[in-house]
């Protein structure tokens, strides 16, 4: 009995090292899993420069978020519908954020087109520029893979968005070198980033993991908030 006694301690005391063992790996990978839900770009590059980029609010507030978007993007056009409302409610309109957005071109012709709207409207009427890029996206059929960003189609939204456009100096704008050398710029910025998917959200030069998660996104800005 005795030694059946020992054997059985000597089980319930490995059974014990073995659960806490397994306790602080699933710890340990949570913590990680954390860690990794933002990537911090800041230490070789800096916060980036938003110069002569559409950017929503103070354009020295203390935080700023930067949106890598695609306008023929479904990801991208629910980021505008879902998350792009409540982020400039809490955290634009009080000053304490700024947005930029910077044109990725991963959807081929369509997507170079739609920047160069989008850039052609920055160009003429800067204020109207978040008006034509909620109103782009809104235009996004279901299926997002058809030929619909048109040169009509840019120029319908357009003057949706800027009142009174010139549609003739709005058409020529399309292909200005002034448009063009702004949509480089920007397709030079998703490479120094490494941006890979849309849309990609950085704050502050940390780029989100999920971009869909406010809770984190409120969390990343409330801490950069607290260190200024």
């Amino acid at each position: 009995m005795g030694e059946q006694k020992k054997g059985s301690m000597k089980f319930i005391v490995l059974l014990t090292v073995f659960v806490i063992g397994l306790v602080t790996v699933f710890v340990v990978l949570d913590n990680r899993g954390k860690q990794s839900a933002v990537t911090d770009t800041t230490s070789n590059q800096g916060l980036m420069s938003t110069e002569n980029q559409p950017t929503l609010g103070d354009k020295d507030a203390p935080v700023q978020i930067v949106e890598f978007g695609d306008y023929k993007c479904p990801s991208c056009k629910a980021w505008s519908d879902q998350i792009y409302p409540q982020l400039k409610e809490d955290y634009i309109d009080t000053g304490d954020a700024s947005l930029s957005f910077i044109n990725v071109l991963f959807h081929g012709q369509g997507s170079a087109l739609a920047s160069k709207g989008g850039e052609a409207v920055y160009q003429l009427a800067p204020e109207a520029f978040w008006d034509f890029n909620k109103n782009l996206f809104e235009e996004q059929p279901e299926n997002h893979d058809e030929q619909w960003v048109t040169e009509d189609k840019l120029v319908q939204v357009a003057k949706n968005s800027v009142e009174n456009l010139d549609e003739e100096k709005f058409k020529e704008s399309l292909s200005s070198d002034l448009v063009e050398e702004a949509v480089n710029t920007d397709e030079g910025l998703v490479e120094q980033y490494g941006v890979e998917q849309t849309p990609t959200v950085m704050i502050n030069g940390q780029i989100l993991e999920n971009p869909f998660d406010y809770e984190k996104i409120k969390s990343v800005i409330d801490e950069e908030l607290e260190d200024k």
